[in-house]
């Protein structure tokens, strides 16, 4: 549960609180006084309680007011004219002084604007003397303002009511949820917690950009392994469409090649549908051939060609005669002598049905 430090500043006494947040209530858990004189010298390191916040209050005595009538109630319309209805009312001008304002009331239709002002000298020795004691308070505010303005009237700022020590504490576990008034401002402003979230992001950022080239690394090793695994499926590809058509010499595109090898087969189907070469070569080696040679058979659907050499041209005629016992349609389709003496010739035929 987290602590905080709340300094009530009085007149000649110096009170710390120590607070823990239990159930959205400030509990107090400690308290301490402390002498002050009027330079504003208190305790240096006398406070060792472990705390995360820290607030500050100051007593009306040390804080000017001025009541202004304005025709608006918004805050920053306020804090905008403020200055100029202040210059012609603080000697040295608004610019030496730290202010803030509470709406107290209306009068003939004009909001009544309470300014609340305290030179910035003084801020600052006050700032100075607890950043010596490792004290930031995160506002700067007033209990016994608080408290006056319960019933307000100018009267009561000027002799405000004796608060007693029960009195305070209830009112300063208030002011840590909702200050009346937050007196620092401007130069002076809290800027510890904006450090820590400035780091904090920072943080985020480089973690951030960490888990980024992380990703990315994961990513590019992805791609590379991939890579690499589509270049060897291409090889594995490559070598085994090389062993199937080793033939084929100009491999430029496996897969694309393959598939039109498959869709030529595929076209050819009803060309090996009803023709038997087996049946075709048995017949072929039963006739008398005398030294007639068969070099090349093609049987497809409605044709076989024949082609090879022969002694002469009536030997190509005897062959005839015999395939026309178990073809049809034989006829000597080409013939001609070749450089050895021997006739070349092409024979085409149909299969008998």
């Amino acid at each position: 549960m987290s602590k905080s430090i709340f300094i009530d500043l009085k007149e000649k006494e110096l009170y710390t609180y120590i607070f823990e947040a239990k159930h959205g209530r400030n509990e107090l858990i400690e308290s301490k006084s402390y002498p002050l004189n009027d330079k504003l010298d208190f305790f240096t390191d006398r406070v060792t309680e472990d705390w995360e916040n820290a607030y500050l209050s100051l007593p009306l005595s040390r804080l000017n007011f001025r009541v202004i009538d304005l025709p608006f109630s918004d805050k920053n319309k306020i804090r905008e004219i403020l200055p100029f209805e202040l210059d012609g009312m603080i000697l040295g001008g608004s610019d030496k002084v730290i202010f803030d304002d509470v709406i107290i009331g209306m009068s003939n239709n004009k909001y009544q604007v309470l300014a609340v002002y305290i030179e910035k000298a003084v801020i600052k020795q006050i700032l100075e003397k607890l950043k010596s004691c490792n004290i930031d308070p995160e506002f700067i505010t007033s209990i016994e303002l608080k408290n006056t303005l319960k019933d307000f009237s100018l009267e009561k700022v000027f002799t405000p009511a004796v608060l007693d020590d029960r009195e305070r504490i209830s009112l300063s576990a208030e002011e840590i949820k909702t200050p009346t008034v937050d007196l620092r401002r401007g130069e002076f402003s809290f800027t510890r917690n904006i450090e820590r979230t400035r780091k904090s992001i920072r943080k985020t950022v480089v973690l951030v950009v960490l888990l980024a080239i992380v990703l990315t690394a994961n990513l590019l090793l992805r791609i590379i392994y991939t890579r690499n695994e589509i270049n060897s499926l291409k090889e594995s590809i490559r070598s085994e469409y090389q062993a199937i058509f080793p033939g084929e010499k100009n491999v430029v595109n496996e897969l694309y090649q393959l598939k039109a090898r498959l869709k030529e087969l595929k076209d050819k189907e009803d060309i090996f549908i009803g023709v038997n070469p087996l049946d075709l070569l048995l017949d072929l080696s039963r006739i008398e051939r005398q030294n007639v040679t068969f070099d090349e058979i093609t049987a497809d659907v409605g044709k076989i060609t024949l082609r090879g050499e022969a002694p002469s041209l009536s030997d190509i005629q005897k062959v005839k005669v015999k395939l026309e016992l178990f073809l049809d349609g034989v006829s000597i389709s080409d013939s001609k002598a070749s450089v050895q003496g021997k006739m070349m010739f092409t024979i085409t035929a149909k299969e008998r049905t």
